[in-house]
């Protein structure tokens, strides 16, 4: 009893803290977990497992490195020397030119990418809209993207390499696109007139940046046996980060600007606040609690990944839940289910009032949050309703 109280609370500052900062939340409910089941000792226990492994500390440094990256481009004009180069239709360019800005990871992120597409979309498409297309596509790549942080969290979270998973997320990352074109895009008409002459190389170089990280990442997993697989996203993003710096010739001060600005300290504490509580949960007995309860895969995997996500607004978090229950439960999670658990928690992730996208996208484009959750409900429910079927199938 003593137990289950304390993961109720744990469970509960999580939801509540996450919103506003998700590595205290995950501090605060490793803490109150730990204070109802561990012992001094193993609190200890917990705290050293996570500061002495070298995957974890790897993986800290990565996920602070990516936003480096992305104001690195920002700051050095490279960003929207790629946007202003794609010189495509008014279609692809409010599909494409949320989802490269949504590859790296900003602070208020829907704020860079929502000018262009209110610029890309026009004056007589609907507000909801426009808000729906820059959440839709800002984050529907993220499903299939290397080094999208949630993405490189939970497969570790699983023990799965993150090239694998994406394989399987594939059909959830075109089954988005679709439903996205259909029924978000179809009604927009009309061609971008583009200023300037158009640069090839403003269109190469900023991919080039971008793209080195994970093909660097690929390359070594799969050239070297590492002792360690967090070693070659390290190298790739690395790389990635010293040529951004070094093409857009950006000097000491420049650097400063972009660390004050993107605050990278933020994204490595969320990794060691997550394996904190990851550490204390395994050691708590909550996990073998957990496995009495009679409760169908499907409904972990889909159900209540879904409703995780929606009242986390975190991928992270709503995966740092469900997945060591499944882990637990069944000993392995298969690429398969993994991706139809993170699809899920994805969904609930992008249509909920929590995630600051959302409540960005509404305020920009002078829309509300009803007609905005409208308009995404329906492609949502389809994608939702897909997954369960595949779940059924394969669970």
């Amino acid at each position: 009893m003593l137990a289950w109280t304390g993961f109720s609370l744990a469970i509960l500052s999580l939801i509540c803290l996450s919103r506003y900062n998700l590595a205290l939340g995950m501090t605060v409910a490793a803490v109150t977990l730990a204070a109802f089941t561990l012992s001094l000792a193993e609190l200890g226990q917990a705290l050293l497992a996570t500061f002495t492994d070298p995957s974890v500390l790897l993986l800290a440094g990565v996920v602070g490195l990516i936003p480096m990256i992305g104001g690195a481009l920002e700051v050095s004009g490279q960003m929207d020397r790629l946007v202003g180069n794609m010189r495509i239709g008014r279609k692809p360019f409010l599909a494409v030119s949320p989802a490269i800005l949504g590859m790296l990871p900003m602070p208020g992120g829907a704020l860079l990418s929502a000018p262009l597409v209110e610029g890309g979309a026009g004056a007589d498409t609907p507000a909801d809209t426009k808000a729906a297309v820059n959440i839709w596509f800002r984050h529907a790549l993220l499903l299939v993207y290397p080094l999208g942080p949630a993405l490189i969290v939970s497969a570790k979270i699983a023990r799965l390499d993150v090239y694998q998973v994406i394989i399987f997320l594939a059909p959830a990352f075109l089954l988005m696109s679709a439903l996205g074109y259909l029924l978000l895009l179809r009604s927009v008409d009309g061609k971008i007139r583009y200023k300037g002459r158009f640069s090839l190389c403003g269109v190469v170089t900023p991919l080039l940046i971008i793209l080195v990280a994970p093909g660097l990442d690929f390359a070594a997993k799969r050239a070297f046996h590492l002792p360690y697989p967090e070693i070659g996203v390290a190298l790739g993003v690395t790389a990635s980060f010293v040529l951004a710096v070094a093409v857009g010739r950006l000097k000491a001060a420049d650097i400063r600007r972009v660390w004050q600005k993107m605050r990278p300290w933020k994204f490595s504490l969320i990794i060691f606040a997550m394996f904190i509580f990851l550490n204390v949960f395994n050691l708590s007995g909550i996990p073998e609690a957990l496995a009495n309860i009679n409760l169908l895969p499907v409904m972990l995997c889909v159900v209540v990944a879904f409703i995780l996500g929606m009242v986390t607004g975190r991928i992270q978090t709503a995966a740092s839940i469900i997945i060591p229950i499944f882990l637990y439960r069944y000993g392995t999670m298969s690429s398969a289910v993994f991706a139809v658990t993170y699809f899920a928690i994805f969904l609930g992730y992008i249509i909920t009032p929590v995630h600051p996208c959302v409540s960005i996208s509404v305020g920009y484009f002078s829309t509300s949050m009803a007609a905005l959750l409208k308009r995404l409900s329906v492609p949502v429910a389809i994608a939702v309703l897909v997954n369960l079927g595949i779940a059924f199938l394969i669970i």
